[in-house]
């Protein structure tokens, strides 16, 4: 996405650096005076951009080509985001119009697609008219005609053939097969990549260097539909374009083993040998998390490869790939020798000892991936700064933070993205709830997002519930909450996600020396006898760091911070109408099991999962309850 205007503009470069070199190796006799002038002039150029490339180097293991491609993206992006935030900045002054002008966009584009014409797209001439003509929706409402498209049949629901059919994570539900198109991929570019980018140059000079990035991504796997379409995940690999992989310490061949584990080991390992490294990013937080963990226990080989010049016997890799990652190891005993120390060290902070000039972790570290941004700043990563930048989902771009170094994730809503309306919390449960338009809610108040999409979605319920927090100008900022489908509810109670993330955060700092990793719960009635008779009640599993055992007043500790969280839960438990919740201690890695599990029941990624912290399968409460260790 984005990468043929960075391919010309790092073609031209290298054009006028050839042509520079060749004019300035030549001895000519008695030049004109005007090439002579155009001549130094050039040559005085030259010298200032490699200052300018010489002052952003860090490390001295990067040829001239990667400098000038990296070089070049960087300002043309840098150009771009400058661009798009004064743009976005005006959209800002008027909300109203500039939604109604995004809405007409998408209804003028669909109109002569089946479902434009059953809804007359073509004759709606506001967003009044709109909201009065087309009733709000679900993924049920658009199931058939996903499937049609997925058939091969044309001008369904969209103008344009989808450039594949997306896999949602499937949080709050079954996973969803929804259409991405080439307007959502340049809209999440251009109004959220390329902004954010610009918000993080503001807030973290430092980052704008020519140091490379340790991304953390896992190419997917894609199934074809009955017409050829390609079915999976909502993410493209980095080794699209030679380019954007000179912005990388991963090489290609890497990107082109399909084991997650085995990939993991190849960032790690490409990553450990350059210690001028300046980001780790990743989509979420849970997916650099796990990089940790996975370093913690395999540093020692990963070191020996270091020092060997070697890639692991351990790996599964076709011999032409091991071959291509081979010709890029050379034996390096003096970095091996540095890294042996600093593991030795302990892990804690371990981040900023391997790589001395890291800047940043570039992962969204809200909503579910809270518990994972939290442990690396507290343990891994100790020291660094974080960025969540962006508000999005298989559906697109929502918003982005233009806060970054705000502990408190904000998020502005993209205006010319989606047309956004929203459901009143209080009337989510109504058979036809009255939506609010971005002008007309409220500071303080949480809302349903319903969006209107450049991908086929129309007054389109999404299920996440956010918290207007303030605006800019007159567009809203918003923190996300919850999703619907993960609240905990066996009595009407509604304990939402972050009520009881803070409910058990608190318990965690009263048992002595444990460490949180991961948790998720289940209301009992999905389980039924499996685990006895009893008033309904929450079961929870909780990975722990530090603790093998927990006392009966420890697991009661939890209930107790959770009715002093909600006075709801509260009274339902003084009645006796909710039983006390059971905790379960679960095994070392059982979440990462459950994780692999899961993905593989919901067709996602690992670029692009969530750990589901209220499961609605029968069989993954069952799965932990296996692993429970107390």
């Amino acid at each position: 996405m984005g990468c043929s205007w960075i391919g010309v503009a790092v073609s031209l470069c290298f054009a006028v650096f050839s042509v520079a070199v060749a004019v300035s190796g030549q001895t000519l006799a008695m030049p004109p005076p005007l090439p002579t002038a155009v001549g130094v002039l050039s040559l005085a150029g030259m010298a200032l951009l490699w200052r300018d490339i010489s002052s952003k180097v860090k490390g001295d293991k990067r040829t001239l080509g990667s400098l000038l491609s990296q070089y070049v993206a960087v300002k043309a992006v840098g150009w771009l985001g400058r661009r798009q935030r004064k743009k976005l900045e005006a959209d800002t002054l008027k909300v109203k119009q500039v939604q109604e002008e995004t809405l007409l966009k998408r209804l003028r584009k669909n109109a002569d697609t089946f479902y434009g014409r059953k809804y007359d797209f073509r004759s709606i001439e506001d967003a009044a008219g709109f909201r009065a003509r087309h009733p709000i929706t679900t993924y049920g409402d658009y199931r058939e005609f996903i499937e049609r498209v997925a058939a091969g049949e044309e001008k369904v629901i969209i103008a344009e053939k989808p450039l594949i059919l997306a896999m949602t994570s499937g949080t709050s539900g079954p996973s969803a097969m929804l259409l991405s198109t080439k307007d959502t991929n340049t809209d999440f570019f251009l109004q959220g990549v390329t902004v954010c980018l610009e918000a993080m140059r503001q807030a973290f000079p430092e980052s704008d260097s020519l140091q490379r990035t340790t991304k953390f991504f896992y190419t997917p796997t894609f199934r074809q539909s009955e017409a050829g379409i390609p079915i999976g995940p909502n993410s493209s690999t980095p080794a699209s374009s030679r380019h954007i992989l000179n912005l990388y310490t991963t090489p290609a061949p890497a990107f082109e083993v399909p084991s997650e584990k085995d990939t993991l080991y190849l960032h790690l390992l490409f990553a450990l040998k350059d210690p001028s490294v300046g980001t780790l990013e990743s989509n979420f937080a849970s997916t650099v998390f796990y990089a940790f963990t996975a370093l913690q226990e395999r540093w020692q080989e990963l070191v020996e490869d270091v020092e060997r010049g070697t890639i692991s016997s351990s790996l599964t890799l076709e011999p032409k790939v091991r071959s291509r990652l081979e010709a890029l190891m050379k034996p390096d005993a003096e970095r091996a020798a540095q890294l042996r120390a600093h593991f030795h060290e302990g892990f804690g902070g371990i981040a900023k000892r391997l790589w001395p000039h890291l800047n940043l972790v570039l992962a969204v570290d809200s909503g579910s991936n809270q518990i994972y941004g939290e442990m690396l700043r507290e343990h891994y990563c100790r020291g660094v700064p974080f960025y969540s930048p962006f508000y999005a989902a298989t559906e697109g771009l929502i918003g982005v933070n233009l806060w970054p170094q705000e502990p408190d994730r904000r998020y502005l809503l993209c205006p010319r993205s989606m047309f956004c309306e929203f459901l009143p919390e209080s009337s989510l449960d109504e058979e036809t709830p009255q939506t609010l338009l971005m002008e007309e809610v409220k500071e303080g108040e949480s809302y349903e997002l319903v969006i209107t999409n450049a991908s086929g979605l129309f007054r389109y319920r999404i299920g996440d519930i956010v918290k207007v927090t303030g605006f800019h100008n007159q567009c809203p900022i918003v923190e996300f909450q919850y999703r619907r489908g993960q609240m905990l509810n066996v009595r009407g109670e509604k304990v939402s996600e972050a009520l009881f993330l803070g409910a058990l955060k608190n318990a965690v700092a009263q048992w002595p020396g444990a460490q949180l990793v991961d948790y998720s719960c289940a209301e009992s009635g999905i389980l039924g006898d499996s685990i006895g008779g009893s008033d309904p009640h929450y079961q929870v599993f909780i990975e722990l760091k530090g603790v093998r055992n927990l006392t009966e007043e420890q697991r009661y500790k939890l209930d107790i911070c959770l009715q002093k969280d909600s006075a709801v839960y509260k009274s339902f438990r003084i009645k006796g109408s909710i039983g006390s919740m059971r905790v379960q201690l679960v095994s070392e890695g059982a979440f990462k099991e459950l994780q692999r599990k899961m993905m593989a029941y919901t067709s996602t990624s690992a670029n692009t999962f969530k750990m589901h912290r209220v499961l609605r399968r029968k069989e993954y409460a069952e799965f932990l309850l296996g692993k429970t260790v107390s």
